[in-house]
């Protein structure tokens, strides 16, 4: 069973749990809160069990820290749809492991009446395969969001917007290594060391 739940990334020179959307640390979060291993520049990401975090909550963390930050909403360490956000409101998202996501967002038609089977004919096939390809076609303009928002956090980058899409198009087991892998693409400090497996 893979992790679900949410991978957040902001800048703080205070521990991120300190903010108030946390509750200032409120220990009761204890099991549900994870830290990776911080990078340098005050650049940290706290792994968040399912429940914790809502959808508003990045804006109020990039209030918070006065600096551009993402978030990515993890299922079952196999898909993640990552959310950056500026400091200015300019918002980016970007799936990781599209052939994952295309599966679940797959839309099954009105007339199935069990899911189980149609999920082994060449109609759900084709229906991702679709799918995938929409997905496709959004990565360039995907990866140019990502690389605005880096720019924005003051990441000094030569990340190129090709190696970018070609991260945002790969496939990994574990989402979260893809995440960390973004992140250093994008140009922010690598961590001392690599951050936990899930």
């Amino acid at each position: 069973m893979g992790f679900s739940g949410h991978l957040v990334f902001a800048c703080s020179e205070r521990p991120l749990l300190e903010a108030p959307l946390f509750g200032g640390s409120d220990p009761g979060l204890g099991d549900d809160v994870h830290e990776w291993q911080p990078r340098p520049g005050g650049w940290q990401t706290l792994q968040l069990e399912q429940g914790v975090w809502e959808d508003e909550d990045l804006s109020a963390l990039v209030e918070w820290t006065g600096a551009p930050a993402c978030v990515a909403d993890v299922s079952d360490s196999s898909i993640a749809l990552v959310t950056g956000l500026n400091t200015d409101g300019h918002r980016w998202q970007a799936w990781l492991n599209l052939d994952n996501a295309a599966a679940l967002l797959v839309e099954e038609p009105e007339d199935v009446d069990d899911v189980s089977l149609w999920v082994t004919t060449p109609e759900f096939e084709e229906a991702i395969r679709h799918k995938r390809a929409e997905l496709d076609a959004e990565v360039p303009s995907d990866a140019e969001g990502a690389l605005v928002w880096a720019s924005a956090a003051g990441v000094q980058t030569a990340a190129q917007q090709s190696r970018v899409e070609e991260l945002l198009r790969a496939r990994e087991t574990f989402v979260e290594e893809l995440f960390d892998a973004l992140l250093d693409e994008l140009g922010f400090p690598e961590a001392a060391q690599s951050s936990p497996q899930p």
